[in-house]
């Protein structure tokens, strides 16, 4: 007996602990394998995976094929999916997260579910066409990132029209989660319209309202959730299950390099850098030397702005939408692609490291996937190595 109840997802019965998606490469197969063997929601951010096959990056290096560059992340995608099956061994569920906001999405979604995944996560932008993406694997779990109630009901109405009504939401709040945050703007993030408790109301009387019974999405919550009390609290309100990223970032399994794991483990969780990403979203990140440099120049950089294709470094066009390529001066003037790239190999001076708001549970110890888990649900601390 155990004093939660479990999270249904995929015809599972699991624990009710969701290991966000986290990219570019840092929740791959280790991770997400490693999550899903201990009967929870392990999750692979699908972009850019490449970085983590050397063969694959030798095939595309000073590559300026886009569609080249493209097929090279669907194999590496393929080959994470099958690789975390393989670790998880029959137990709970691997999860794809992909961006809406990422051109290659639809190809991205249709090549994870071919892959085996059993679960397909989406935020970045309302995934008002995911069903359509997915309609040839109707066993695929379905779950939407979203922040608020409205646009929860924008989503499911639409869904329902297709015939098909998601497994899950997940509800992250901008105000503390990490990397790109769901909010128009800087100024927003904190609003009150985000807060979990109002939204969980929100959404179970909007389930209400259209009466989907049995059939109403599990609700889980993310964002600054990071500690056992945290995770009760949740769980006893309103919430079905718990996303938690930044602290399986650290993990032993997490995928990304031990430096990367250093400088979020460092990183003081009140002084994080907020700032507008390359993508026009708000976002959230570690004020490494880069970073800081960079927001001192941004107004400059921004004054001299211009729509130019070759100002994308590797010709990837990886958004729909680009400061840097498209010249849109109120968006971040980089490359979203190259500085995530950098800190997943842990290249502390060239990187961009997001982090969440919350603080870890085990300081600057790195510990195992099995015993953030056993601490998040139970309260246990490891004891000292």
């Amino acid at each position: 007996m155990t004093w939660f109840k479990s999270l249904t997802l995929a015809g599972r019965e699991l624990l009710p602990i969701v290991q966000g998606g986290m990219g570019v490469g840092v929740s791959a197969h280790r991770l997400a394998g490693a999550v899903a063997s201990q009967n929870a929601v392990g999750t692979i951010a699908s972009v850019d995976l490449r970085h983590h096959h050397p063969d694959l990056i030798e095939q595309t290096e000073d590559c300026r094929d886009r569609e080249q560059i493209d097929s090279a992340n669907r194999v590496a995608l393929d080959r994470e999916v099958r690789a975390a099956l393989d670790t998880a061994q029959g137990r709970g569920v691997v999860a794809v997260n992909v961006m809406k906001a990422v051109r290659d999405h639809p190809a991205l979604v249709r090549q994870a579910c071919e892959s085996g995944a059993q679960a397909i996560v989406m935020g970045a932008g309302l995934p008002l066409d995911l069903p359509d993406m997915t309609a040839d694997y109707p066993k695929v779990a379905l779950v939407p990132i979203l922040s608020e109630a409205r646009g929860v009901a924008a989503v499911l109405k639409k869904w329902m029209k297709k015939g098909r009504m998601a497994d899950a939401v997940v509800i992250e709040h901008p105000g503390y989660a990490g990397g790109h945050l769901g909010a128009a703007r800087l100024d927003d993030i904190h609003d009150e319209r985000f807060d979990f408790k109002r939204v969980l109301a929100e959404c179970r009387q909007l389930f209400q309202d259209l009466q989907l019974g049995r059939d109403a999405p599990r609700l889980i919550v993310a964002g600054g959730v990071g500690s056992h009390e945290q995770v009760r609290h949740w769980l006893g309100n309103g919430a079905d299950g718990v996303q938690v990223g930044t602290a399986f970032a650290v993990t032993q399994e997490g995928d990304a390099h031990e430096n990367f794991k250093r400088v979020l483990m460092e990183a003081d969780p009140d002084k994080l850098a907020e700032f507008t990403s390359v993508a026009g979203l708000p976002a959230r990140a570690v004020p490494t030397p880069w970073l800081t440099r960079y927001l001192r120049q941004e107004k400059t950089l921004q004054d001299s702005t211009r729509c130019d294709a070759r100002r994308c470094s590797q010709r990837m066009d990886c958004l729909t939408q680009c400061g840097l390529r498209d010249g849109i001066a109120r968006f971040g003037q980089f490359c979203i692609d190259l500085k995530l790239a950098a800190a997943m190999r842990g290249e502390v001076s060239r990187g961009l490291f997001f982090r969440g708001a919350s603080k870890l549970p085990f300081g600057d110890a790195m510990r195992s996937v099995r015993e953030l888990m056993d601490y998040l649900l139970n309260g246990r601390m490891p004891t000292a190595a």
